[in-house]
């Protein structure tokens, strides 16, 4: 005689506790912090944190290069990071894979230093993504990501010009734009571009004051 499946004692269902989970996804401070303390590599290039991100690289690279121009930095250092950010920016834009070119990516520092910068960064992201969760998901999505590499191609292009005070809010902008994008919080998202579109007067601004200097010196002038 078969027996009946209903007769099977409890013990041969499947316990709960023991079916695989799905891995959770590493915060970007963790991925940076394990790079940072690798004790094989030597140096940390560009490239490296591309294939380091995986699939999250726009978010975490334009985080990257934008975030230390938050930080106090030595003069030039906005000139320096704002052009891999045009770059990134312009290929979001067009809806592209993240991509650099060679004279970008290969460009490397020592892992002690690259650490150093990490211990800088790693505060601020931590106290970040604790605040971050996904929300208002539609300011991520595909179509969104277009107009979010306009918005940030113009910021990158503002951050990278010799524009007294006007490299610190574009880039704060850009870093909080980035935070959402990373985990998909379309409220950071708003935050950014608010606070973008705040700079962008600010920087026009600046410029303007610079401008009527310069024309009432050389109206005096002569």
């Amino acid at each position: 005689m078969i027996p009946d499946d209903t007769d099977r004692p409890e013990t041969d269902l499947p316990d709960e506790s023991e079916r695989p989970r799905k891995p959770t996804r590493r915060r970007l401070s963790e991925v940076l912090e394990s790079i940072a303390h690798d004790p094989e590599r030597q140096r940390i290039s560009i490239s490296d944190l591309v294939q380091a991100m995986d699939g999250r690289a726009f978010g975490a690279l334009l985080l990257i290069f934008a975030l230390p121009n938050v930080l106090p930095t030595p003069p030039g250092t906005s000139g320096i990071l704002g052009l891999p950010l045009i770059f990134l920016a312009a290929q979001l834009m067009m809806g592209r894979a993240p991509w650099l070119p060679a004279f970008i990516a290969t460009r490397s520092m020592e892992r002690t230093a690259f650490a150093t910068l990490v211990g800088k960064m790693t505060p601020i992201l931590g106290r970040a993504e604790r605040l971050l969760v996904p929300r208002l998901t539609f300011m991520v999505s595909s179509t969104a990501e277009r107009f979010l590499g306009a918005a940030l191609l113009i910021l990158a292009i503002v951050l990278a010009m010799p524009i007294p005070l006007g490299n610190m809010l574009p880039a704060f902008a850009m870093t909080l734009i980035s935070l959402g994008m990373l985990e998909r919080d379309g409220l950071w998202v708003m935050i950014g571009l608010a606070l973008g579109v705040l700079s962008l007067v600010v920087v026009w601004g600046v410029i303007w004051a610079m401008i009527a200097a310069a024309v009432f010196l050389i109206h005096n002038a002569f």
